[in-house]
This record gives C-alpha cells, sequence and structure tokens, in this order.
C-alpha cells in the first residue's frame, strides 16, 4: 500500500528492463517518494527482474499504477513535467529539476495533483507524450554526453523533490562523546597560554606584547573547539612545561 504522503506521481512510459523499474523503485523510496505509475511495459507486469532489483522498496513496485497509455496514467492530474534530455521543437517552459519540484511542492500544497514523466531507455519520451506535459524538465548535464539512465533521471528528481518537501539540515557536525566549549572554558585556556608565554618571554619586544596578546586571543576566538579540545591543549602545554623543566 502506498501511503498518504502527499507527493507527485513518477510515471514510467514504456520502460523496457525490469532492472531500471527496480532501480527507480529503489531512487522513489530513498527519497520518501512511492506513487509510480508505469504505462505498458514492454516485458509485461509484475517483473521479476525489477523485483529482485527493487530489494527493500518492493512495497512501490506492489503499489504501482499500471495503464496501457500515458493519456490514462495522467487521468486525475492537475499538472504535468516531463523529462527529456533533448529539445523537441514543442513551445513550452523549460525548468531544471530542482524548479520543477519547488513548483510541484507548491502546486501539491494547493491540493492539485502533479506527475512527473520518464521516458524508456532506449529513445526517452516521444513527442505525442511530451505534448501531454505542461512543462519539460531539464537536467544540467555534460552535453557532451547527455544520456541519463532511467533510474539515474528518477533519482535526481526524486532527490530535489525531497529537498523541496523535508526539513532538511545542510550542514551539521556530528559531535562525539563531548559537547562545544564555552566562554569561559576558552577564556581559561587562553590565560593558560598567555601566561605560559609570558613566562617564556614570547611577548617581545614589550611595547608590542599588548598587540601580540590581542592577536593571539583573536586566533582561539576564531577557532571553534570542543571541551575535548581545549582539555588536550591544556594538556599539550603542561607536558611543555614538565619537559622544559626537566631539562
Amino acid at each position: 500500500m502506498t501511503t498518504a504522503t502527499p507527493q507527485p506521481a513518477f510515471v514510467l512510459v514504456r520502460p523496457q528492463m525490469g532492472e531500471n523499474i527496480g532501480g527507480a523503485a529503489r531512487a522513489m523510496l530513498n527519497f520518501g517518494l512511492d506513487k509510480m505509475r508505469v504505462v505498458d511495459p514492454r516485458d509485461g507486469w509484475p517483473n521479476e527482474r525489477a523485483v529482485a532489483m527493487a530489494s527493500g522498496a518492493g512495497r512501490v513496485l506492489d503499489g504501482a499504477f499500471l495503464t496501457q497509455t500515458t493519456a490514462e496514467a495522467l487521468e486525475d492530474c492537475h499538472y504535468v513535467f516531463a523529462t527529456t534530455a533533448r529539445a523537441r521543437g514543442l513551445t513550452k517552459p523549460v525548468v531544471t529539476p530542482e524548479t520543477a519540484m519547488k513548483q510541484a511542492a507548491e502546486r501539491i500544497a494547493r491540493g492539485e495533483k502533479v506527475a512527473v514523466l520518464f521516458g524508456p531507455e532506449r529513445a526517452g519520451l516521444e513527442n505525442e507524450d511530451i505534448a501531454r506535459a505542461n512543462a519539460i524538465i531539464n537536467v544540467p548535464v555534460n552535453p557532451e554526453y547527455a544520456s541519463l539512465n532511467l533510474a539515474q533521471c528518477v533519482l535526481l528528481t526524486a532527490y530535489e523533490w525531497r529537498r523541496q518537501s523535508a526539513d532538511i539540515v545542510h550542514e551539521r557536525v556530528d559531535m562525539t562523546k563531548t559537547d562545544w566549549a564555552n566562554h569561559a572554558e576558552m577564556e581559561a585556556l587562553e590565560r593558560h597560554y598567555e601566561e605560559r608565554l609570558d613566562e617564556a618571554g614570547f611577548f617581545f619586544p614589550p611595547e608590542k606584547a599588548e598587540g601580540m596578546k590581542v592577536n593571539l586571543r583573536n586566533m582561539w576566538s576564531r577557532m571553534p573547539m570542543t571541551r575535548a579540545d581545549v582539555q588536550m591543549l591544556h594538556g599539550v602545554l603542561r607536558q611543555m612545561v614538565r619537559w622544559k623543566e626537566k631539562g
């Protein structure tokens, strides 16, 4: 059973290889999509090779809607995108996958049903299919080698859908048994180094000492440190002082 999560339907038009259908199912589920529609698959349906390739994404195939024509697959849709790698001589808006999925998310939020057409592996969608679409998705690939595997194209589009529909943290630091050092801990580290460097005669000549100390503190403030980092640097300095005293 497919989920009730609002999402675009991915329509595979006359797919030829079961492996690519299975790969498309995996790509869809990777990014939270499970509404697949399959139009007139060459090797019939269900397809054992598709099931084998789908692996843990078999439920996408189980819930797939099978039709004989593209028109049938799009009957309930309000807006349709067609993926193609080359110009087709048709006057239509042409957008990137990112823009397409942004528009799809906006339309779906308004209660519309959106579909994305993906063509067969050998030659892609025919103009008759593309003519049914409201807009074209064109992936900005290398123009000298624009061929994309069916599952790859599904993956790219599904990824962009996820970016538009999910609460994604775009950058993070994974902390391992520690936390960020607070201001007081950083102050203690700065003071420790300043005192020891002062004892070693580092701040010379005297007229430049204050400026050197300001620069040193500024350097510490630019360094994001964990408590473990601070403890290690305290330990490094203590060991260096002990080593010097032994000498």
